[in-house]
């Protein structure tokens, strides 16, 4: 059988450094970092005190109230995002085969804040079980590929996937699976996360996994540095257009790039630690090289999963040392968490539209906040410091990795045509 191919023809970001594609692509060049004191509850108490919070952003600009009312804000990102993303995509709705175009999105957590909430009301009643109708709708995590299908009336195959911090990533491999086998033309991928709430914040406290930098939130996020102690917490959401090619090239589409490969590994070693010798990432990244049809000196940028946490950020670049070899030097690296904070399952979506528009740009956003070499990293590694570096990408990587030791790589090629 002959595998069809797939394209990205349609991009939507909705980020803490920018609430559309232009205002995230030039934050990220520029070195802006989204995090700040939290605004969304009182977090005096809290050993953390910051996140990566959305900036400016009024649900009610884009999507009416009385509906806004009856989506959690993952939904609601979700809805944004992919607003944007059909709209630069240029699709016609009323002439595409509806039957043929599905939603495959990802998210690690779902609707935790609605959850939150309902709970933290009954728990303040008398008891009485007064919950809002729209409590299981509003949190369950494939509601918000629900609503994007309903509101544009997408009727092919609509789901979630949900493997934490690999969720997007994860959904963006089943896309181009789908696209791939022939079953669908067009895809509207990617996910959205909105876990800066209190139930959030405090259960990664208390899991020991964030940054607790108070006292400088803009500098928090300082993905391998050597004075790294936590990730940031962030919130958004991140959504791509993947068409079949033909399709595409049929109705003059522009065209940002072939997605060519993914691949999926596990860990098999612990919840949330990563194995420390990356064997898992070793082989999630020669998975998908295999399944691009790529060899390893093919790879001009790999954006990682780069959490500035002290024990992953040491077994990613060990890993790509092992897999990439003499040629890992070559290779531009970099990690946008380091400005956006990590979007969690919206992670993966928001990443790889940065690697899709440095191909577009020639441009690689830097990895902001380094200051102390970290003596674990191998010093040959071309990091992308603090300031953005030019750079012709052909074939680059983005990397996510979740808790459950779930690993997935994408594989983007910049088309020549």
């Amino acid at each position: 059988m002959q595998l069809k191919r797939a394209v990205i023809t349609g991009l939507g970001a909705l980020t803490p450094i920018g609430n559309n594609i232009e205002e995230y692509w030039n934050s990220l060049i520029n070195g802006v970092s989204g995090a700040a004191p939290v605004t969304y509850y009182d977090a005096a108490k809290f050993k953390t005190r910051f996140a990566c919070e959305l900036k400016n952003f009024n649900v009610e600009d884009f999507i009416e109230r009385k509906e806004a009312r009856k989506m959690d804000r993952f939904t609601q990102y979700a809805m944004v995002a992919s607003d944007e993303a059909i709209a630069d995509s240029k699709l016609d709705l009323d002439k595409i085969n509806k039957l043929r175009v599905g939603v495959i999105w990802g998210a690690g957590i779902g609707g935790l804040e609605t959850f939150q909430n309902e709970v933290l009301n009954f728990a303040a009643g008398d008891g009485t079980p007064r919950f809002n109708p729209f409590f299981i709708p509003k949190m369950i995590a494939d509601i918000a590929p629900g609503n994007i299908s309903i509101k544009n009336g997408f009727m092919g195959p609509n789901y979630t996937t949900v493997s934490a911090c690999a969720s997007s990533a994860n959904a963006m491999i089943d896309a181009l699976n789908y696209i791939r086998l022939g079953y669908c033309d067009v895809i509207v991928t990617g996910g959205s996360e909105a876990a800066i709430t209190i139930a959030g914040m405090g259960g990664f406290n208390a899991m020991h996994a964030l940054s607790t930098r108070n006292e400088s939130p803009e500098t928090a996020s300082r993905p391998f540095d050597a004075e790294r102690d936590g990730f940031v917490l962030g919130e958004g959401a991140g959504a791509l257009i993947l068409e079949e090619y033909e399709h595409a090239k049929a109705r003059g589409a522009k065209i940002y790039a072939e997605v060519i490969g993914g691949g999926m590994s596990s860990d098999a070693y612990h919840m949330t630690a990563p194995h420390p010798e990356g064997i898992g990432v070793i082989a999630v990244m020669k998975n998908c090289l295999e399944n691009s049809g790529i060899k390893a000196e093919d790879v001009d940028h790999i954006n990682t999963h780069g959490t500035s946490t002290p024990l992953g950020d040491v077994a990613e670049l060990k890993a790509i040392s092992q897999v990439f070899g003499a040629h890992a030097k070559n290779i531009n690296i970099n990690s946008t968490k380091s400005m956006t904070g990590h979007l969690l399952g919206a992670a993966g979506a928001i990443e790889s539209i940065a690697v899709i528009l440095a191909m577009q740009h020639g441009i690689v956003p830097p990895t902001i906040n380094h200051t102390t070499a970290d003596e674990n990293i191998n010093p040959e590694l071309n990091l992308t410091l603090n300031k953005p570096q030019k750079r012709d990408i052909k074939i680059a990587l983005s990397n996510t990795f979740g808790f459950g030791g779930h690993n997935a790589c994408v594989a983007f090629k910049k088309l020549d045509e």
